[in-house]
């Protein structure tokens, strides 16, 4: 069964065009094409990405953070109870005053004592204002990492300026070292943010919205190296991480409670995310995705059909976002 499917999901007419086949990707003289299996590469990255993360939080955001006055708050762990961490675990962490005089009874304690121990558990579930600060900081040092270094990568490239140049000799576009390796760090990070998405900081409003996203970014990345689709792929990264890091900054500088500067760049935050992902990705990545195909082949593939759904996807969380973010900034001009 599996090899059977594992035949369906490579059959040629998915991910390429007529009267191409994968023999045609295999390396020759002056051409490098992308490797399915190079992807298997993006999972051991993934961990050293986890291990960057792990110093730089600890060598560098906490020493950061107290220099901007952010202090780590020691938090007061509860005594441990097996009945009580039960019930706060599998029943309610806010149990009712009847509840807390019937689990007062069942651990021989005073009410007092079992609102108490309920009060401390939950505040161990919030995180520190210093835990927030710190994965705000490794978000912001790998999202202005890749912006510089994408645009290292991509401002003498043609396709940078003109979009039907990601096109032009498709599918036998040749693979650049700097390519493989934006790929890789890009498909590794998002490994990384699931891998940790149980104990980063809980998000109330968006939580599914990221998973979402991390899924479709990866699930995206991976199709677009398998198919060559590379050039596109690399715009779209870089369109993406561009604004991503004025967020960050301004809830790094929102947890030390600077306000002025924090405003100041979550406005500018806002105005490079609506520039990027409500006017230049649907109008210039959607474009060369969804239009441009056409003039290359009669026959869109079924891949076209995938990668193009796959970033409608990406644009209605971009619209989510995008509304969230005006709302803001509306109690921002209005409320003060």
């Amino acid at each position: 069964i599996l090899k059977t499917l594992n035949s369906w999901f490579w059959w040629e007419n998915i991910w390429m065009p007529i009267n191409c086949t994968w023999a045609d990707f295999v390396d020759r003289e002056g051409l490098v094409f992308p490797k399915p299996h190079q992807l298997y590469a993006t999972i051991p990255y993934a961990f050293v990405l986890l291990i960057i993360r792990f110093f730089s939080e600890r060598c560098v955001a906490i020493p950061l953070a107290k220099a901007l006055g952010i202090k780590n708050v020691r938090r007061v762990k509860p005594q441990p109870n097996p009945v009580l961490e039960s019930y706060f675990r599998e029943c309610s962490r806010h149990p009712s005053q009847s509840e807390i005089q019937g689990l007062a009874k069942k651990c021989n304690c005073t009410v007092h004592l079992v609102e108490k121990w309920f009060r401390r558990r939950r505040n161990l579930e919030i995180p520190t204002v210093l835990r927030k600060f710190q994965e705000a900081f490794w978000r912001f040092s790998f999202y202005l990492t890749s912006s510089i270094v994408g645009f290292i990568f991509l401002y003498d490239k043609p396709w940078f300026y003109d979009i039907w140049q990601t096109w032009v000799g498709y599918p036998f576009q040749t693979l650049l070292p700097s390519q493989y390796w934006y790929y890789m760090a890009e498909i590794g990070f998002y490994w990384s943010l699931l891998f940790t998405l149980g104990i980063d900081n809980k998000r109330k409003a968006d939580f599914m919205a990221h998973v979402v996203h991390h899924l479709a970014a990866i699930g995206l990345m991976s199709g677009s190296w398998c198919g060559n689709y590379v050039r596109l792929g690399t715009l779209v990264m870089f369109v993406h991480d561009t604004a991503d890091f004025w967020l960050e900054a301004a809830k790094m500088f929102n947890y030390a409670r600077w306000e002025k500067t924090c405003n100041i760049l979550f406005i500018i935050f806002s105005i490079v995310f609506f520039i990027t992902r409500i006017i230049l990705f649907p109008f210039w990545i959607l474009r060369a995705t969804l239009y441009q195909p056409t003039y290359y082949s009669t026959t869109p593939v079924i891949a076209y059909f995938f990668f193009n759904g796959m970033l409608l996807i990406l644009q209605g969380l971009h619209l989510y976002w995008g509304y969230l973010i005006f709302k803001i900034l509306k109690r921002f001009v209005f409320l003060k």
